[in-house]
């Protein structure tokens, strides 16, 4: 079966850099892909993408070395089992808050006797080969979106789910519900003490830790802290920014 670069790079004790895919357009998921990112998540929560489109967003990933991943609208196994027949390598599933949820999750994630899925991989085997029935358990990536106060006090648990192979945070999500305003670099020290925990919490349990930064210098933090995978805003964002820079430089006359 192909490898999985993700995993790889967490097994040297490396840093994946993550692309974050929220425009559904496969011209701009081949462009960003192109660029040298380790993986590219294709956005369906809060994303413009649908499921057709992410399937063609995935072929586009998928010319370069860029390991193609999603992050679902739920957690549900509909939406997990049909993005990982169309060749996702990796799942990212938001408000994972209990046991049960981190369970689910892998149930619905993973062939038996570990889990439920349903076989049928049309183009997950076009793009991870024949054995792939064999290998697929452990060469797909699960992360489970920490996000909640609820899944704070859940986390020791959820982290120690068998087959779950990381957690990531969504800093907005979880400021809103600690009672603080959304923001993509919180400043909050009850949120960024929030989210060095599960840092801390996930390396403990031997999981991966990732985070969606505002900012490099955010990312460059996390690193610093021991985080794995990191995402700086997403394609739509950097496009806007790289316009308002661009037009702020040019001259008027």
């Amino acid at each position: 079966m192909r490898a999985n670069k993700v995993k790889e790079i967490w097994a040297a004790g490396g840093v994946v850099r993550n692309a974050w895919l929220a425009l559904d357009c496969t011209m701009s998921a081949e462009g960003v892909a192109s660029v040298g990112w380790d993986s590219c998540t294709v956005d369906l929560q809060h994303g413009f993408a649908d499921e057709r489109t992410a399937r063609q967003m995935f072929q586009a990933v998928s010319r370069y070395d860029a390991v193609p991943m999603a992050r679902v609208a739920w957690n549900d196994p509909a939406k997990h089992m049909r993005l990982l027949d169309d060749g996702c390598y990796g799942i990212i599933a938001p408000m994972v808050n209990t046991p049960e949820d981190a369970a689910n999750f892998v149930k619905w994630t993973k062939y038996p006797p570990l889990g439920e899925r349903s076989f049928g991989p049309q183009r997950g085997l076009l793009y991870g080969g024949a054995d792939y029935a064999a290998e697929a358990n452990g060469a797909l990536v699960n992360m489970a979106m920490i996000e909640t106060r609820e899944a704070l006090g859940n986390l020791e648990a959820i982290c120690k789910t068998d087959g779950i192979d990381g957690v990531y945070v969504g800093p907005s999500d979880l400021a809103l519900s600690l009672g603080h305003p959304p923001n993509g670099t919180p400043t909050i020290p009850e949120v960024v003490d929030a989210i060095a925990e599960i840092g801390r919490r996930a390396r403990d349990c031997g999981l991966a830790a990732g985070i969606h930064c505002g900012s490099v210098e955010m990312a460059n933090q996390w690193i610093a802290q021991g985080f794995q995978f990191v995402t700086v805003y997403t394609d739509f964002v950097a496009m806007m920014n790289k316009m308002k820079e661009n037009l702020a430089e040019l001259a008027t006359r």
